[in-house]
């Protein structure tokens, strides 16, 4: 089995709506995205699954969400976007895009800060 990993970042705001504490209010995140995906066969080159594409739907999806206030995106009007639901949202968007036979997301980690982060799979 190979494990393909990129790390990729973008910038949002976002407000915890019921939160009791400061995260209720309108702030900011650096986020960094690790994505997993796995697969058990490599191409008649020797590549599980190009580092090129996985980068690039990635950065397509986190595209809709960079310099954007995430509280106020129509996905999250009914769910507080938190690192959690972030993580879920992303494995699941990118799972439409690229599972297949051979290849699978893994995992997504979301990390609000350098010392906090989540990390999403399904079993």
């Amino acid at each position: 089995m190979f494990e393909i990993e990129i790390v990729r970042t973008f910038s949002a705001a976002h407000q915890l709506r019921g939160y009791h504490g400061d995260c209720c209010n309108l702030h900011g995140h650096n986020y960094k995205i690790t994505v997993t995906v796995r697969s058990g066969e490599l191409d008649e080159i020797g590549i599980a699954f190009d580092f090129k594409k996985l980068k690039a739907e990635v950065d397509a999806l986190l595209a809709e969400y960079d310099h954007k206030n995430l509280s106020a995106l129509p996905e999250f009007q009914t769910i507080n976007p938190t690192s959690e639901i972030l993580a879920r949202t992303i494995y699941r968007r990118l799972g439409e895009k690229i599972n297949g036979n051979a290849v699978r997301v893994h995992r997504v980690r979301v990390g609000e800060s350098d010392f906090s982060a989540v990390t999403y799979f399904e079993e």
